[in-house]
């Protein structure tokens, strides 16, 4: 700085400001920032669309609800984007890529279905032995809210077979919670009241049904050949909470299961916890090396080999409701760096 001339501040678009003037300088960008923070987006926006509704987490997508599309069985997240907006789902059947595995198309990212209520396949997307499969059919948001800390959404679903008869109705409250952190987890809590609207309701005891998600490529523990039953190790790995690992986690019960390992290089992982307020809580685990992970306590008989066909289900009277409720965490590192026991306690206690 010269001799006998003011000091000088450069800013973003060339101003000059003299330090003469500087108390009125430092006012206006105060008044600028002030202005700044009450202008500033929430933490958790949540935007309608035509066919889904959008969260986004710190003015990043999250993951989108998807309700109503030509092929849409059964209301849908997708895509579902962890920390450093890593997808944390499979793309198929919502999008086709190179390489990635093709099986079991109603794998749908993140959803819940089952395959067999009264008799009726709520889980298939296509036609089989002559039945027409039935569709969860939303019907409507009553409540959109979006917040600084969490946002949410209420929503109204109907089960309609494929014969046309409504089956029953759930209603669906969804919370969304960013993370205090910059890398901390994404959480979805999902609760799903279902209702026996239209008379007595009973799911059956099948093992394809609960609460799913199908994970992303890289975190599957076995990779998928085009020889049957053939499988060839994977980059990712499955925990439960006692400990259980891999393979040998289908069919136990767990408070909790962790699928982890790296997606682009980048580690990640998703724990789905059970509350120990649902029905028959610890669930079982409908968990497949291939990348299924399921919370399921319909399946009783299949995962315990008994010869009870009805072991497992679960019948509600007309007029009344159960309710569950879980807890995807969408974490970075392993389920030990990630403190999943804490996140599940925390969880426990709500």
């Amino acid at each position: 700085m010269r001799s006998g001339r003011g000091f000088r501040i450069r800013l973003g678009l060339s101003s000059i400001v003299d330090m003469t003037h500087r108390p009125l300088f430092l006012a206006l960008s105060l008044t600028g920032l002030l202005a700044s923070i009450a202008l500033a987006e929430p933490s958790v926006k949540l935007t309608k669309m035509e066919d889904r509704l959008r969260i986004e987490m710190n003015g990043e997508l999250f993951t989108d609800y998807i309700t109503k599309g030509e092929e849409r069985y059964f209301p849908l997240f997708y895509p579902v984007l962890g920390p450093g907006q890593v997808p944390m789902t499979r793309k198929y059947p919502l999008e086709i890529i190179p390489g990635e595995d093709t099986d079991h198309p109603h794998h749908q990212s993140l959803w819940f279905a089952h395959s067999e209520v009264n008799g009726h396949s709520f889980w298939a997307v296509r036609e089989y032995g002559g039945k027409v499969p039935g569709k969860t059919v939303h019907q409507k948001f009553t409540k959109v809210e979006s917040g600084t800390k969490e946002g949410s959404f209420i929503a109204e679903n109907q089960y309609v077979a494929g014969d046309g008869t409504v089956i029953m109705s759930d209603t669906r409250t969804v919370r969304f919670l960013a993370p205090s952190e910059a890398k901390g987890p994404r959480i979805l809590d999902i609760t799903i009241a279902f209702h026996a609207s239209n008379g007595e309701v009973t799911f059956g005891d099948q093992k394809d049904a609960g609460m799913a998600i199908r994970v992303a490529s890289d975190l599957q523990a076995e990779k998928r050949t085009e020889v049957k039953d053939k499988m060839l190790p994977g980059g990712g790995h499955l925990l439960n909470s006692e400990g259980i690992k891999d393979k040998d986690t289908w069919g136990k019960r767990a408070r909790w299961l962790d699928a982890y390992g790296e997606v682009g290089g980048k580690p990640v992982g998703v724990a789905i916890m059970d509350h120990p307020k649902n029905p028959r809580h610890p669930t079982y685990w409908h968990s497949r090396t291939y990348g299924l992970a399921t919370a399921n306590v319909f399946g009783k008989r299949h995962f315990e080999s008994l010869e009870d066909p009805k072991a497992g289900q679960l019948i509600i009277p007309a007029g009344e409701t159960v309710t569950f409720r879980w807890r995807f965490a969408f974490h970075e590192g392993d389920p030990e760096k990630a403190k999943v026991e804490e996140l599940y306690q925390a969880f426990a206690t709500e």
